[in-house]
């Protein structure tokens, strides 16, 4: 409780502060929403993205929002079955528009709020950004939030296992990707290999991706893009939703499921939810049960809100626990069974029976996630002084992997993470339809690491500070966006000294007197990094159907805690761990274009990039003077970090035709190209002339047929069967035997599902049926870990690694919940 309190005293303080703002100005805006032909369109919805508020029409289809500041806004009207309509609307005092949608042939062009001004339509936007809706994530199985987006082009995730993947963009992640979850930045231990992203999937509504340096709006670590996972929104007024999902994944045994209930009333908003999934180890027809990738997770947020005339006053809650299985590859060379550690000297192991194989019981070995996050999320109209936006966020994150087979209620690695993050824009008036904000956003960080019996990093704190400044000119048919930011990290890790605990055997920090004659694996390190950032970039639309895009970006990414101090064994990875305190800040300069096509019957989209970074960081093996991996005693590969210069290229490309109105044929192919250019003046040998983890060329395409009419008590009924593939990645940094090549594959998905509704056509239930890897091929991902998780750890046969998942049948239930609440008009102000 302690730890939420300064967050419960925030909340209250900004809320005070709205009493010393000039009253803002109101105004109301009020309509009706019909089809082509006239009729009302009842349920559907008026939203408006900058204030975070929407209302629903009425069986009449009029809508009507009571008291909005007055302003400028973009209006999201959306109706099930029909093209979604984007307008500019100017609101001062009563304001009456109508909308009328057509039917839904291709969508419009979706609107976004990540890292902008204000809100934009995707068509008008230079900046290279994907908007990934409910509907795609409910129809597409995925084991975990990364994964549910790690088919849109350009995107991908570097894997350990179903329940572990981290967000790559355009041949780029770790730190170079920052991940939002509400518009705040995600702080676990992003450095790690295995550290997943620690959020609840079901909680994510829809997902916006930057493709491209966004240092600009949110500073280092997003140099290469951002991952913005946007959770469930309050209900409109009046309204009380509510969502039972259930979920069974056949290839692991996952049972998920997850229960949500919000409300809004007189203004007053509030939602909860909780979820669990649990699964055991996931198959393939080459291994078998994999071991080591079961898991046990179980999430929660609550919130709370309030929406006045003078904005909008946000708090949230979320937690986060998993207890995830660590896999190590170990099995046994005849068999090929897998084999479980049973000693801390591990000369002997123990053959994993099936049985074992098949539970649900989470290995002795194995880590335990904890994520905890308290934010407040605030919007202040000021009238004709603008509007302030506020948001301050506290999270902790702990992370314990338990590495010792017979003392294994003792964690090796224990990593405590406390993050204070902020956020201050100021937006000014709109003149001459200029839409400028200048804000200051960072985080200060405290993590300590001397709790456990194994040390990879030493303890750290650090605290960013970026002040920026953004703009957006609109000339007719072109739209000018830009800005420029300074940032700067101050950062100091503390040295750490060791023994060996007399009752454990372990290792233990040491402090004061005890230091003396103690090992040292970490001496103390300051250093401030500083960089600017900025972006300039024209969108032109020749005409509704036609535009044309074009950005060049400069990103800023300062060394990570892992990267500069790592000295140690990382349980779960099997590696030994060197970084190297000389490093400078990584400057990435990216240029972008874009064409965007949009008819009736078809939707083409074409992206190029070119991206040169220097001071490029990656992970490296160690060879000996004879070619052979460099090991510790107990078998695992030294790897250090390097820097070098490199360049990367490439593009995405997708068309969507519909020649009929039920009959969706979406295509979509993306490349990226990878080069080592060499820390110059040195250059480096052929082995070494491409970057690690780049994923090959990869395309989807999809045929679906939607059944638009209702029959039977079913509605919103769809069946699609999608084929995905993968080319050969032979471009691989092969040098010091970090990478090999990876042969291409071919998968078949497909899936069914839609609404089943009572007599009055409300929704009772709505049913999935989808298959992924239909045939059930054996392959390898050239960005999964487990690929190289041998036999054993002088196992050189790249023929050894872990394949992924085989076929996987997902039956998914979704009960829908959605009645009215009543409203008292007297003393509503929305």
């Amino acid at each position: 409780m302690n730890r939420l309190l300064p967050g419960i005293v925030l909340l209250l303080m900004i809320l005070a502060t709205q009493t010393v703002f000039a009253d803002p100005g109101t105004g109301s805006l009020a309509g009706r929403v019909t089809d082509k032909n006239g009729g009302p369109l009842s349920g559907a919805s008026v939203y408006i993205p900058d204030l975070k508020l929407g209302v629903v029409a009425d069986t009449g289809g009029y809508y009507r929002f009571n008291s909005l500041p007055s302003g400028k806004y973009l209006i999201e009207v959306h109706s099930i079955g029909y093209k979604t309509m984007t307008r500019q609307v100017t609101v001062s005092g009563p304001v009456t528009q109508d909308f009328t949608l057509a039917d839904s042939y291709v969508e419009e062009s979706a609107v976004v709020v990540t890292g902008l001004s204000k809100a934009t339509q995707i068509k008008r936007n230079p900046v290279p950004i994907v908007a990934i809706s409910h509907d795609y994530l409910a129809t597409n199985i995925s084991t975990n939030a990364i994964d549910a987006i790690a088919k849109i082009p350009g995107v991908r995730a570097v894997t350990t296992g179903p329940n572990v993947s981290k967000p790559f963009i355009r041949g780029l992640g770790y730190n170079r990707i920052l991940t939002l979850y509400d518009g705040i930045r995600q702080e676990g231990q992003q450095w790690g290999d295995e550290h997943g992203i620690e959020v609840d999937q079901y909680a994510v509504d829809r997902v916006e991706v930057i493709k491209g340096p966004a240092s600009l709006s949110f500073g280092s670590d997003a140099l290469a893009g951002v991952v913005n996972l946007i959770p469930t929104q309050p209900p409109p007024e009046g309204k009380m939703i509510g969502d039972l999902t259930l979920d069974y994944q056949t290839n692991n045994k996952n049972i998920g499921g997850s229960a949500m209930l919000g409300g809004t009333k007189n203004g007053l908003e509030w939602m909860a939810r909780i979820s669990h999934k649990e699964a055991v180890d996931y198959q393939n027809k080459i291994d078998g049960r994999v071991f080591g990738t079961a898991y046990n997770e179980t999430d929660g947020d609550a919130s709370l809100g309030l929406h006045r005339k003078w904005g909008y006053s946000h708090l949230d809650f979320v937690f986060y626990n998993d207890l995830q299985e660590i896999p190590d590859g170990s099995r046994d060379a005849l068999t090929r069974q897998f084999t479980r550690q049973i000693s801390e000297a591990d000369t002997v192991r123990q053959v994993v029976s099936q049985h074992d194989l098949d539970s649900y019981k989470i290995e002795k070995l194995h880590q335990h996630v904890q994520h905890y996050r308290v934010y407040s999320g605030n919007s202040f109209t000021m009238g004709e002084y603008g509007r302030l936006q506020v948001n301050f966020g506290f999270q902790r994150s702990i992370r314990q992997e338990f590495s010792h087979p017979v003392l294994y209620t003792i964690p090796g690695l224990d990593l405590q993470l406390n993050s204070y993050t902020y956020d201050v824009k100021y937006f000014l008036p709109e003149f001459d339809n200029w839409n400028i904000a200048v804000g200051v956003n960072g985080m200060y960080q405290n993590d300590v690491s001397t709790t456990g019996t194994e040390f990879i990093i030493p303890s750290y704190h650090q605290f960013d500070i970026g002040p920026f400044l953004l703009a957006k000119k609109t000339f007719d048919k072109l739209d000018v966006a830009g800005g420029v930011r300074f940032d700067s990290r101050a950062f100091n890790n503390f040295a750490l000294y060791t023994r060996t605990d007399p009752t454990t055997g372990f290792d233990m920090a040491v402090t004061g007197a005890d230091t003396a004659g103690a090992e040292k694996p970490f001496s103390a390190y300051r250093k401030n990094f500083n960089g600017v950032s900025g972006s300039l970039g024209g969108t032109y639309n020749f005409s509704d159907k036609f535009s044309v895009k074009a950005n060049i970006a400069r990103g800023f990414r300062a060394p990570n805690i892992a990267e500069i101090s790592a000295n140690g064994v990382h349980p779960g990875t099997n590696i030994y761990q060197l970084g190297n305190p000389n490093f400078k800040p990584e400057f990435s300069l990216q240029e972008d274009i874009g064409l965007v096509f949009s008819s009736h019957y078809v939707v083409a989209t074409l992206d190029l990039f070119n991206n040169t970074i220097s001071n490029y960081i990656y992970n490296q093996k160690i060879s000996k003077a004879d070619g052979a991996d460099s090991m510790d005693n107990s078998g695992n590969t030294y790897f250090r970090f390097v820097a070098s210069k490199a360049h990367l290229y490439g593009g995405e490309f997708s068309i969507d035709i519909h020649p009929v109105k039920a009959l969706h044929f979406e295509n979509s192919f993306s490349v990226v190209y990878g080069e080592n250019k060499g820390a110059q003046p040195k250059s480096i040998g052929d082995s070494a002339r491409y970057l690690p983890f780049i994923p090959p060329a990869h395309g989807i395409s999809e045929l679906r047929y939607e059944f638009s009419d209702r029959q039977a008590r079913i509605t919103h009924a769809f069946v699609k069967v999608q084929l995905e593939y993968s080319a050969a990645q032979n471009r691989a940094f092969i040098a010091y035997n970090t990478e090999n090549a990876t042969a291409g594959y071919t998968l078949f998905n497909a899936g069914v599902g839609g609404g089943i509704t009572d007599k009055k056509g409300k929704t009772i239930v709505n049913v999935y049926l989808m298959a992924n890897n239909l045939f059930d091929v054996a392959y390898y991902d050239h960005l999964s870990r487990l690929k190289y998780f041998y036999f054993s750890p002088t196992d050189t046969n790249p023929t050894h690694g872990i394949y992924n998942m085989g076929r996987n049948i997902s039956f998914k239930l979704d009960f829908p919940l959605n009645f009215n609440l009543k409203t008292d008009k007297k003393d509503a102000d929305l």
